[in-house]
């Protein structure tokens, strides 16, 4: 079945359209939605994605659409076939994630209005952390803000970490059901993954995907009474201190720069700010193995992925040195020379293996559209 795969933000709508062995034969971006010099809303985005496929003579070809939405909290945990219950649930979800699903519902509602008679498939990022027992999910806070509000651990990447948890288990020639997995997804967003025979079992982000590692503008982990301290002592208001540690914080509030390259260069360089934003990054993920290494009780593999995950040698490194304990023995050679080709790429010479693999995200949403459409 070739899949039409669409990943809807607020101003931005990518697509790919993936043959049945998940070569691409068609994406791009729409870009600016609703602003000056870009298209007016959704619905011309997705007329716009139309006629590329059009100009490609390939339009005849899309059989099923897959959505990314970012939250389905506890009632959609896995893949369902889109209607109006569906949407109006996603839509239930939306204070949960207020950047996110409500982008993905214009993406839905879009696609639905311009291609009505296609299957429309829901693929959530949270669905694969379902299976995260009630003693990692649940916060230690009143039972009424987890009945009433919901609130407790979702995580996120979901289909990140089920997608490089399957191919790493192949690569290694080992039954997924067997293996004990960490997972490390570092990009502009970054979370870990604890998986054991493919289900995950703990991960870093929480209700929300602020919780967890260093990211590029997001704090990951911090004393919660930070918000209240800041908001009695510099007057900040709730919105206020959510851009804070949203969009200020993580490598960008402690050097200035997010984008990962640029900190690494400007460490080499000697650069304090930047390389104390490198030694906390680095800090918070070796913590994070450490936690789900327990937590598996035993660890076959570390899978590093995205963007700093998959090219960046110096972090992946810097990681793997602190691990020894856990039978982590980076190869410098081989580790040097992973840049992220597809498949995957084993790096390291001691028991524990340790893994790049590029995700692919977009396959895993066509894999689980795929399967829904079939019954």
């Amino acid at each position: 079945m070739r899949v039409l795969v669409l990943n809807a933000g607020s101003s931005s709508l990518k697509y790919r359209l993936l043959a049945d062995d998940d070569t691409p034969l068609v994406d791009g971006i729409v870009e600016r939605i609703g602003e000056e010099g870009g298209v007016a809303d959704h619905t011309d985005a997705i007329d716009r994605v139309v006629a590329h496929l059009v100009e490609a003579g390939v339009d005849d070809a899309v059989q099923a659409v897959g959505h990314r939405v970012v939250h389905g909290g506890a009632a959609l945990t896995q893949p369902v076939l889109i209607d109006e219950d569906v949407i109006a649930t996603i839509e239930s979800l939306v204070p949960l994630a207020p950047l996110h699903n409500p982008a993905n519902l214009l993406g839905i509602r879009a696609s639905m209005a311009r291609r009505p008679k296609l299957l429309q498939v829901a693929v959530f990022d949270t669905a694969f952390h379902a299976t995260i027992p009630p003693a990692a999910h649940r916060y230690a806070v009143p039972e009424w803000t987890f009945t009433e509000h919901g609130v407790r651990r979702y995580g996120f990447h979901g289909t990140s970490h089920a997608w490089v948890s399957r191919v790493a288990a192949e690569h290694m020639g080992r039954p997924l059901e067997e293996t004990k997995l960490v997972t490390l997804h570092l990009g502009n967003g970054a979370s870990a993954a604890a998986v054991d025979g493919g289900i995950c079992v703990d991960t870093s982000m929480g209700m929300s995907p602020l919780e967890g590692l260093v990211m590029g503008t997001r704090t990951g982990d911090i004393d919660p009474a930070v918000v209240f301290h800041l908001m009695r002592e510099d007057g900040l208001s709730g919105d206020e201190v959510e851009r804070l540690l949203t969009r200020e914080s993580g490598l960008k509030g402690l050097c200035g720069d997010n984008d990962m390259r640029t900190v690494e260069a400007r460490a080499g360089e000697g650069d304090t700010a930047a390389s104390l934003a490198l030694d906390v990054y680095v800090h918070r993920i070796v913590r994070y193995v450490g936690a789900f290494a327990a937590v598996l009780g035993g660890m076959d593999a570390l899978v590093f992925t995205a963007g700093v995950g998959e090219h960046s040698s110096l972090v992946r490194r810097r990681v793997c040195e602190q691990l020894g304990f856990l039978g982590v023995s980076l190869d410098d050679a081989a580790n040097d020379a992973a840049v992220g080709p597809d498949g995957a790429t084993t790096i390291s010479t001691g028991p524990t293996a340790v893994l790049v693999v590029p995700t692919d995200e977009e396959a895993e949403i066509a894999h689980r559209t795929r399967a829904v459409a079939s019954g």
